[in-house]
């Protein structure tokens, strides 16, 4: 195994250990997020975010991974965000929260991963007539946030985590 193949590994293991440790596997924290009643979910995506922000610059930086970015493509974009968010409402799991539940023994998340497969079965056989018609929509192409905004990466980071810890200010004093 390579390098960042040892590294992904590890910080898989340890990423799903800290959900299930911040009980995000638990179909009521899920429901509580959707119902913008519990934000103990958006908390932990938020704080994996910014980890993960300064990770993969560190990681890239020191040349241990390349950035590849996807096109902005603003019609995959939407349609992939629809389906998303209908698939965790649905089923009150998204992808990596299912997978974590089975793990946990909550053997009703196996329907969102059956779900997952069989969607990304059904992506994989349309994706030329997906690409030909929603594909042509506006595509910005393999743009990045500094690179948008023309600043360095790491200035756009330190916003980000000023904001997100003022957002978790606030949740605390709203006690959600």
């Amino acid at each position: 195994m390579s390098q960042a193949q040892w590294i992904g590994l590890v910080t898989g293991v340890l990423f799903g250990f800290l959900m299930q440790k911040g009980r995000v596997l638990r179909f009521e924290k899920q429901v509580g997020a959707m119902l913008l009643r519990d934000m103990t979910i958006l908390k932990f995506m938020l704080s994996a975010i910014l980890i993960g922000m300064v990770g993969v610059y560190l990681l890239k930086e020191r040349g241990i991974i390349e950035l590849s970015h996807k096109p902005m493509n603003v019609g995959m974009v939407v349609i992939g965000g629809i389906l998303f968010g209908a698939g965790w409402s649905v089923m009150g799991y998204c992808p990596g929260t299912s997978v974590g539940a089975i793990g946990e023994g909550r053997w009703h998340a196996i329907f969102a991963v059956v779900g997952m497969v069989i969607g990304a079965a059904v992506f994989a056989e349309i994706y030329p007539w997906l690409n030909a018609t929603v594909g042509s929509w506006k595509d910005f192409g393999k743009i990045s946030l500094p690179e948008t905004l023309k600043m360095s990466h790491w200035a756009v980071i330190a916003l980000f985590w000023v904001v997100v810890l003022a957002l978790f200010a606030w949740f605390e004093k709203k006690k959600i």
